[in-house]
């Protein structure tokens, strides 16, 4: 192939790192070299994204390698967005060269994770990306609860990439390569691999797991409020979310490993749904996001495990816009909680749930998807989703369906809304399943059938909390899910008697200050 179009997915990398050391040199105009970079690598994402969907590399005809430049030109969008955003945001702050320096680095990390085509260039940019992040994280070196969390962040960290370096040893040493095409090609569909490979595999899904902060090894994520909020922006929108995308470049090997699956299936379905009820209990902002990303990178690897990557990367590209914009509008909160509450007083908002109302939105939701997918199916040319594609969303639709109405909104409004939200769903399907060809495997039936009953029970759970809200039954379990089901607690013991954390002295206090900074964790 031309060298020009093979360094095509390097060139934003490229002026990231650029950048970073521009920027280091160059301390005065650290934020106009932000911009430049920032500009340049979304301009090189844009050249990349066309030459790839034009045929112009044969590389990307790899399985799912389209993937590659969706991403590469998401994170160099997000970059863009939270760079500029973080110039007002750090202004009068000290250590200013630092932050522009290590998020330029911590860029270039995350699009050589993108850009690489072997396993070896994506755990060392993946290694790159941590380090990048531990910096960002600790920009306030006074705060006490900041190194806390980013030293339980480096254990889990370090512990992800030890079994990503195994894997690779033990691919390597089957197969000769750790090209990612090859890999790929090595494995015949439906064909049974070594025990060798299912080892890789299922460590590769250990690993992602770790890294995409799901249970019980999630604190760090839920607690690292006390970076800047461009920080928290860039960790929940694009870093965590490598571990989805490396699974997307990987689905031949994971898919070919049934404890790999059964892995990703049950601890990212677990994740999601008792992450979900979490983040129900929490009344600040910036964790009841966080809680969010923890739900969703299990509902994301779990797509993963039951062989839906269409379904994935769409996900990964929806969460990360939808987070990135959470993070930096979340200041308008109060002001949209305020409008909600006040909405909320009017005698015209429903106060119960009934079981016939909840089975009957259930059927409501499950009767629009299977429309959506008939009328879909109808106009274009969209391969037929399995009955698992069509039985998750419609959960979803399925509560907007029943929410209940505030002030003037009806019934038929949240109909409408989930109407249209079914029509969004299938024409992204048609897109990533058609144009960018992204492979769908096909799901074992008991992995299909524990899904669609997780899913229930918390549907079911949803729906009996708001027809009983007085019930004495839930004081337990709030008390359960307030605390996160005590999982972090005892992950937190274990990790620092293992490795103890660095005491870190307390700052004093700023001349004429009136009050104590709050040291407590998020």
């Amino acid at each position: 192939m031309p060298a020009n179009i093979a360094l095509l997915p390097w060139l934003s990398p490229t002026f990231w790192l650029s950048g970073a050391v521009l920027a280091t040199l160059l301390p005065a105009r650290r934020w106009q070299v932000l911009a430049l970079a920032n500009r340049a690598a979304c301009a090189a994402a844009l050249v990349t994204a066309a030459a790839a969907l034009g045929g112009g590399d044969p590389a990307y005809g790899a399985t799912n390698a389209l993937a590659a430049p969706l991403v590469g030109l998401l994170i160099a969008f997000l970059g863009w967005i939270i760079g500029d955003y973080s110039r007002n945001y750090l202004c009068g702050e000290p250590g200013q060269t630092r932050f522009v320096t290590a998020f330029l680095a911590t860029l270039a990390a995350v699009g050589s994770v993108v850009a690489a085509r072997s396993l070896l260039g994506v755990i060392l940019g993946w290694i790159a990306s941590s380090a990048g992040l531990h910096h960002l994280l600790t920009y306030y070196r006074d705060r006490g609860a900041a190194l806390v969390v980013a030293h339980k962040k480096f254990l889990v960290s370090r512990l992800a990439e030890v079994c990503l370096a195994a894997a690779a040893l033990l691919l390597h040493h089957r197969f000769g390569t750790l090209d990612l095409g090859a890999l790929g090609a090595a494995i015949p569909a439906g064909a049974a691999p070594g025990a060798d490979v299912r080892l890789a595999a299922a460590l590769i899904a250990i690993a992602v797991l770790l890294k995409c902060a799901q249970l019980p090894l999630h604190g760090w994520l839920i607690q690292v409020m006390e970076a800047p909020t461009p920080v928290s922006a860039l960790l929940h929108a694009g870093v965590v979310n490598l571990g989805g995308y490396v699974l997307v470049r990987l689905a031949p090997l994971i898919s070919a490993a049934p404890g790999a699956r059964a892995l990703l299936v049950v601890v990212g379905g677990l994740s999601a749904a008792l992450a979900g009820l979490v983040m129900l209990t929490r009344i600040t902002i910036k964790v009841r996001l966080a809680w969010s990303t923890c739900s969703q990178m299990g509902l994301m690897v779990m797509e993963c495990g039951l062989g839906l990557y269409d379904l994935a990367l769409l996900h990964l590209l929806a969460h990360a816009l939808y987070k990135a914009h959470a993070f930096l509008t979340a200041g308008d909160a109060v002001r949209d909680g305020v409008a909600r509450r006040l909405s909320a007083a009017s005698p015209r908002a429903a106060t119960t749930t009934r079981p016939l109302f909840a089975l009957v939105a259930l059927l409501a939701g499950l009767g629009l998807t299977l429309a959506s997918a008939a009328l879909w199916r109808a106009l274009l040319p969209l391969p037929g989703p399995s009955w698992l594609a069509l039985a998750l969303p419609a959960f979803g639709v399925a509560t907007l369906c029943g929410a209940r109405a505030y002030g003037h909104r009806a019934w038929w409004r949240n109909l409408l809304t989930a109407a249209l939200v079914t029509q969004l769903y299938f024409g992204w399907h048609w897109l990533l399943d058609v144009p960018l060809r992204i492979q769908v495997y096909p799901c074992p039936a008991p992995l299909a059938i524990w899904t669609v009953l997780l899913f229930a029970a918390l549907y079911l759970t949803q729906e009996f909390i708001l027809a009983h809200p007085t019930d004495r039954r839930l004081d337990r379990l709030y008390e359960w899910v307030y605390a996160g089901f005590y999982l972090d607690e005892r992950f937190t013991r274990l990790a620092f008697r293992l490795w103890p954390v660095r005491a870190v002295p307390a700052a004093p206090p700023m001349p004429g200050a009136s009050f104590t900074r709050s040291r407590r964790l998020a």
